[in-house]
């Protein structure tokens, strides 16, 4: 059973179809590719990269400035797309558009000088190193940024040479058409990023196919398995960015009123539907109270409802799926010991709604403390002194990100140091930006998207030696 982006799919069995979360409507539904068509667009990447990796980068960037100046100009039909899907509230659906938008001017202006070659002084007359794209891409993508996870792939990959195939979640799938919609219009030629309307069974063999040269991926930790298992088998790159349960910590010195309102912000971007939305709150013990009487007033008086009303805190989860998967940690945690100090219940309303809930006291033998809740539960943890909040922090299989909030330059400092994730965010949240490579460690992945670092992950990193 594959788990992409917090949902447990049978291989081949999710329909490809646009169902609307907040009301549980069946408005749309999609063929696969037949094999044979499926063929036929792999090929057509492969021939198209031919051509592709010989365009200049002015031109490159030129088209990749008009995919942003499409999705701004786009940016409301294109979020409301986003929230029929899975039920983004609308706001941070236009939001999502425009971040796309920041990606492809980013890498429009970076990518020449990136990718530039680099001198390197040795006892050859010049030596150097050349950053020469690899192929076809395969990016497998989840549903929860649905157009972001794809840009933060796609800008850089076509910027370095390399053409795209997508792979995107069954249940966004008028999202992953628009996508290639944008860059067509933006004039990227046949073949060079295309949109595979397939089910997840159909993945495997992709990976296998010689004319794909390397695997983006993210998603949860067992569908990562399952995508590097199969690309190390046939010696491919493979980036992997997966699940994440991060912890957001609160020290004495912070700024406690910034902290709080933080910290919820944090918990509910995206429904709580987030890899680096921060889901475990460790408060120091000399300020827990007075954070735990805030943060829980501040959760419970959140507004849910229909995602295309502005005013809407809180949507629905993407699917049924991912809602009963949420309430079953909840009550197994409940079980288990923990207090619920407000919420612990799906709605009863039609749709996918949960109650923004905070969980305290969830043992360390319950298994939902060590897995990622995907929605808007957050699990609170009391700390005697910052060696034990570093303890609580790094016990966990994942290493995505980490915030954490102090005036002391000391802990600072520590933190820094022994937080064990890709990414530590002082005093502010986690957030990715086209401008730092975003990624994990542990079981949270390995390689880095954005950034420098992002776009020489899908090249070639040749060395040249002349005498």
């Amino acid at each position: 059973m594959l788990r992409f982006g917090g949902v447990r799919v049978k291989p081949m069995h999710m329909a490809i179809a646009t169902i609307n979360p907040a009301t549980g409507e069946t408005l749309r539904t999609f063929n696969a590719l037949s094999a044979q068509d499926l063929n036929a667009k792999v090929q057509r990447a492969f021939d198209a990269f031919r051509s592709h990796r010989r365009t200049s980068f002015p031109d490159r960037a030129a088209r990749m400035l008009r995919a942003a100046e499409i999705l701004e100009a786009d940016k409301e039909r294109i979020a409301r797309i986003m929230t029929i899907e899975m039920g983004k509230p609308i706001k941070s659906a236009g939001d999502e558009v425009l971040k796309c938008a920041w990606a492809c001017r980013y890498y429009a202006e970076t990518a020449e000088r990136t990718l530039a070659d680099e001198i390197v002084a040795t006892n050859a007359s010049r030596s150097f190193v050349r950053f020469q794209p690899l192929g076809v891409v395969l990016a497998v993508m989840p549903w929860n940024f649905p157009f972001w996870q794809v840009f933060r792939f796609a800008a850089p990959a076509l910027m370095a040479g390399n053409t795209g195939l997508l792979k995107h979640s069954s249940n966004v799938p008028q999202c992953a058409l628009a996508i290639e919609e944008v860059l067509v219009r933006a004039g990227f030629a046949d073949g060079e990023f295309q949109t595979l309307l397939i089910e997840s069974g159909a993945v495997g063999q992709l990976i296998d196919d010689r004319r794909i040269a390397a695997v983006t991926l993210t998603g949860s930790e067992p569908a990562g398995m399952q995508v590097a298992g199969a690309a190390g088998k046939q010696i491919k790159k493979t980036v992997l960015e997966l699940g994440g349960s991060d912890p957001f910590i609160v020290m004495p010195s912070a700024n406690l009123d910034e902290a709080v309102t933080t910290a919820v912000k944090a918990r509910t971007v995206n429904n709580g539907q987030s890899c680096i939305a921060a889901k475990r709150f460790i408060v120091h013990e000399k300020i827990y109270a007075e954070f735990e009487r805030r943060f829980v007033d501040a959760m419970r008086s959140l507004k849910v409802g229909d995602p295309m009303d502005p005013a809407t805190d809180v949507g629905p989860l993407a699917t049924a799926q991912i809602l009963n998967d949420l309430d079953e940690q909840v009550q197994q945690a409940v079980a288990a010991g923990a207090r619920v100090l407000t919420g612990g219940h799906r709605l009863d309303r039609a749709g996918n709604f949960y109650e923004p809930t905070v969980l305290a006291g969830i043992p360390s033998s319950c298994p939902v403390y060590y897995q990622e809740l995907f929605g808007p539960v957050a699990m609170l943890f009391r700390a005697s002194s910052m060696d034990a909040a570093i303890q609580i922090a790094n016990d966990s299989e994942f290493g995505l990100a980490a915030s954490v909030w102090t005036q002391d330059d000391t802990e600072r400092r520590r933190f820094v140091d022994e937080i064990e994730a890709g990414q530590v965010f002082v005093n502010g949240m986690v957030a990715s930006d086209p401008r730092l490579p975003f990624g994990g460690i542990k079981r949270s992945g390995y390689g880095r998207e954005l950034g420098s670092f992002g776009i020489r992950e899908f090249v070639n990193i040749k060395t040249i030696w002349i005498k």
